[in-house]
This record gives C-alpha cells, sequence and structure tokens, in this order.
C-alpha cells in the first residue's frame, strides 16, 4: 500500500486551523479593544488599496467597472466594519430576562459569546464583499476566521490574503488560496460555524461536509430573484430601475432580477421601456468601461446557449445591443438580452441566470403572478414595484422570499440595519449588522438562583405539598 502523495496547500491549511484552535484554547476571543483595532485597521487598508482591487478584480474579470468594484465591493465592506466598530459594544452587553414568578427571585441574561473558530466560503462575482463583509460580524462577536476566496479571481485572491496579513496576525484572521480540492477539504475542517456563498448546488455539498463534524452553517445561495410589476406602477420607470439592477456586473449577481412579471397588456411597453433604459445606461458596449465582461469563457458559453436553448423551443429573443457593434468572444462581453414568450421548460427558466439575459413573463393578475412565483422554489430577493400599499401587503403576506426591495432592485443587499440571508433553497441563516453579530455568537443562557428562594418546594419526597403547587400552575 502506497503512502498518501504529500500535499504542501492541505498541509497549510490544516496547519492554520491548528494554529487558530490552538490560539483560541490558550488565548480566546478576541478582546474588544482588539476588536475595536482591527476593524478600524482594514477599513483603512482597504481604503489604501482600493486602486489595487479594481485592478486585480478588473484583471480577473476581463474587464470590470472599476465604479462597480468600489460601489460593490468596497464600499459595503468599509460600511460593515464602521456600522460593527460603532456598535458591537452595545451588541455584546449581557441582556436581562424576566423570569417565571415560581422561580424568583432567581434572575436570568443572555451572554453574547463567540463561538471559537469560523470558516468563510466566498464566491468570484463580488469576491471582496463576500468575503469581508462576513468577516465584520464574525470579528464583531470576536472569533477567530479562515477564508476560503474562489479560485476563478486569484489576483484578487492575492491581494486579499496580503491585506489580511497587514492587518491580522495568521492566528486572528487567515487567507487559504486553493482550488476545488482545497475548498472541499475546508468545508471538512471542525470549524465552529461556516458561512458559505456560492451556489444551491454547492450549498447543498457544503451542508453535508459540515453534518460530519456537526458544524452550524450559514448558507447564503441564489436562485431565480422575480420582479413583479403592478398595473398601478410606470412600466417606463420600473424598466429602467429594474435594468440598473439586471446589467450591473453584467448581471453577476445572486440577487439579481432574474426574470419579470408584466400585466399582460403591459409586455410591449415593456420591452420598449426596458431597450430605452439599456440604450441609455450603455451607449456603448464593447469599449463601455462601464459594462462588465463575463468572468470566464465557460459563462459565457452558458450564456449563449441558454438563449439557444429558449429560441429552440419557441422564445422570442430581443438582442439590445444599443452601438451595434460586434463584440469580440474573446473579451466575453455579452449584449443584453430580453426574452418573450418563454416556455416554462426552457433552461433559462429552470435555473439561475447570472447574466444580462432577462426573461418577460406577462401575467392576468397580481394573485397569478404570486402563484407563478409560488410554483418555484423560494427565491433570494423578490422585486415589487407598485405604489398600491394594499396591493404590496397582499404581495408580501402571500409570497416567500430571503428579501425584498419595493419599487427598487438590489438596495436591501446594503442596509447595515437588515438582516440579510435566503429561506429554504437560496439559503438559511443571515447576517449584515447585528444579524452578522449574532450569527456567529452563542446565545448563553444564564439562570442565578437567590439566596433565599423557594426551590425546595419542588423537591422530593412528593405529597400533598407538590399536589396543591401543581394544582396552581396546571388551573
Amino acid at each position: 500500500m502506497h503512502d498518501a502523495v504529500p500535499n504542501p496547500v492541505k498541509d497549510r491549511l490544516q496547519a492554520s486551523f491548528d494554529a487558530q484552535k490552538r490560539a483560541w484554547m490558550e488565548q480566546g476571543a478576541l478582546s474588544p479593544e482588539r476588536r475595536d483595532e482591527v476593524l478600524g485597521a482594514l477599513a483603512e487598508a482597504l481604503l489604501r488599496h482600493a486602486d489595487g482591487f479594481t485592478k486585480a478584480i478588473a484583471a480577473d474579470f476581463g474587464h470590470r467597472s472599476p465604479h462597480e468594484t468600489k460601489l460593490a465591493d468596497l464600499y459595503p465592506v468599509i460600511a460593515s466594519l464602521r456600522h460593527a466598530r460603532k456598535n458591537f459594544r452595545r451588541w455584546m452587553k449581557p441582556r436581562r430576562r424576566p423570569i417565571q414568578w415560581m422561580f424568583q427571585p432567581g434572575s436570568g441574561r443572555i451572554l453574547y459569546q463567540p463561538l471559537g473558530v469560523v470558516g468563510i466560503v466566498s464566491p468570484w462575482n463580488y469576491p471582496v464583499q463576500l468575503a469581508l463583509s462576513p468577516l465584520a460580524g464574525a470579528l464583531a462577536a470576536g472569533n477567530r476566521v479562515m477564508i476560503k476566496p474562489s479560485e476563478m479571481t486569484p489576483r484578487t485572491s492575492g491581494l486579499m490574503e496580503d491585506v489580511i496579513a497587514e492587518v491580522f496576525d495568521p492566528a486572528e484572521v487567515a487567507v487559504v488560496q486553493g482550488g476545488p480540492d482545497i475548498a472541499k477539504a475546508f468545508t471538512h475542517l471542525p470549524f465552529d460555524h461556516l458561512l458559505f456563498t456560492g451556489s444551491t448546488q454547492v450549498g447543498r455539498q457544503v451542508m453535508q461536509a459540515a453534518a460530519g463534524n456537526l458544524v452550524p452553517v450559514t448558507l447564503e445561495l441564489g436562485g431565480k430573484s422575480p420582479a413583479l410589476i403592478a398595473s398601478d406602477y410606470p412600466v417606463e420607470k420600473a424598466a429602467e430601475r429594474i435594468a440598473v439592477g439586471k446589467l450591473f456586473n453584467s448581471g453577476q449577481t445572486c440577487i439579481a432580477p432574474d426574470y419579470v412579471l408584466v400585466p399582460s397588456d403591459k409586455q410591449e411597453a415593456f420591452v420598449t421601456a426596458y431597450r430605452d433604459a439599456v440604450s441609455e445606461l450603455y451607449p456603448t458596449l464593447a469599449a463601455n468601461p462601464d459594462y462588465t465582461a463575463i468572468i470566464s469563457e465557460r459563462h459565457h458559453a452558458r450564456l449563449r446557449h441558454l438563449i439557444a436553448d429558449a429560441q429552440e423551443r419557441g422564445a422570442h429573443v430581443h438582442d439590445i445591443n444599443p452601438g451595434g457593434e460586434t463584440l469580440n468572444a474573446a473579451h466575453r462581453k455579452l449584449a443584453p438580452v430580453v426574452l418573450t414568450d418563454v416556455s416554462d421548460h426552457a433552461q433559462v427558466m429552470q435555473e439561475e441566470i447570472f447574466g444580462p439575459i432577462l426573461p418577460v413573463i406577462s401575467y392576468d393578475n397580481v394573485e397569478s403572478a404570486c402563484r407563478f412565483i409560488n410554483a418555484r422554489p423560494h427565491p433570494l430577493a423578490l422585486y415589487l414595484f407598485s405604489h398600491d400599499k394594499a396591493l404590496t401587503e397582499r404581495v408580501l403576506a402571500g409570497t416567500r422570499s430571503g428579501g425584498v426591495a419595493i419599487n427598487d432592485t438590489l438596495l436591501h443587499c446594503v442596509q447595515e440595519e437588515l438582516p440579510f440571508g435566503g429561506v429554504g433553497p437560496s439559503g438559511m441563516g443571515a447576517y449584515h449588522g447585528e444579524a452578522g453579530f449574532r450569527t456567529f455568537s452563542h446565545a448563553r443562557s444564564v439562570f442565578r438562583q437567590a439566596r433565599f428562594n423557594g426551590a425546595g418546594m419542588t423537591k422530593a419526597p412528593y405529597g400533598s405539598r407538590m399536589n396543591r403547587l401543581l394544582s396552581m400552575l396546571l388551573r
């Protein structure tokens, strides 16, 4: 029998985990003073390296708008770090809880304590935000953290590792790079908590891996997030906000509007308004610095296949190329596409799109639109366009999703006071702001018995005294 082939990267992974576990056992949680220091220092380091991150992400994507990187990757993380730094001492204060009358004058409280060593697995589409925003909550709670960034953005991951090393001792926070084999080994480590952001399919595998060590997980997945336009809302305004949310990062966003539900008599008007909105946002595509490329040739080919498959199944394809340019496939830019008359069996209606393709589905009434949404797995986001408060409440009560934005897209994700997370196939658990602190903390119940108490009333031997007590308790 041959010995296993040595794997230096896996060895470093295990050594990093062992070092953090050892530091946890010997030194415990990060002190409040250290949390304050590193939350501020990491925000400052990201500001210093902002240009480096925009260049690294652009190189990893082939092209990515530097404005999108600063707006969606750097700003949310810096906001998360600053918000956590300002508030974590308040979040960690013990909370008193009332005690039932029969156990008084005992007292109760909840202590929020760090879990220990936390693992974060982040994806490629927002490689800084989705690695470091969860880190803010984990640090605010006092944990030690290991991060496995995506191998699809190696330049960004390398810079992130360098920046983390500037701020932290590796026994506090460490970045571990590597491919799918390292990611698999990472998810099998006995962390005290594991947060994964990615596809539903891979999320199932991560949950299975974590279950072997009974590691609790937070899964931030995706799915097909609908945009529902009610009949009272101006189609032109909805189209503009949907175009902004759909084409940001060329649709490579887990909460991008995946398809649109529009009243039957307004479908044509929506397609026209969407085309006009795209033309205003992106007058050209090929050399436009604002229009981001698709991350890889494999994903570019997948998106082209989704369009072809939908067309073969009877969909009407509306190409939207404002400049009329020929897009070089080698540069991986894909022109926006609207699909109408889409078959429910088309692949574009069966899987998360993650690109600038927008199916438009007509409906007769809001109830039928809600039934359409509910016939599919619960999405990560739902976008409703309506000024009708009664209709809004009907839709909110009659559908399920991780989060909701009304009369806009994406913006619920960057509110630090709102938890961000999915439901069912779109994920479990939440983070951002205080929700992240709670996710990475253990709420420890503490009951203190008073010096003088009535606990003796409940001890054996039982008899008439206990019968009288039970008759009061159970009446």
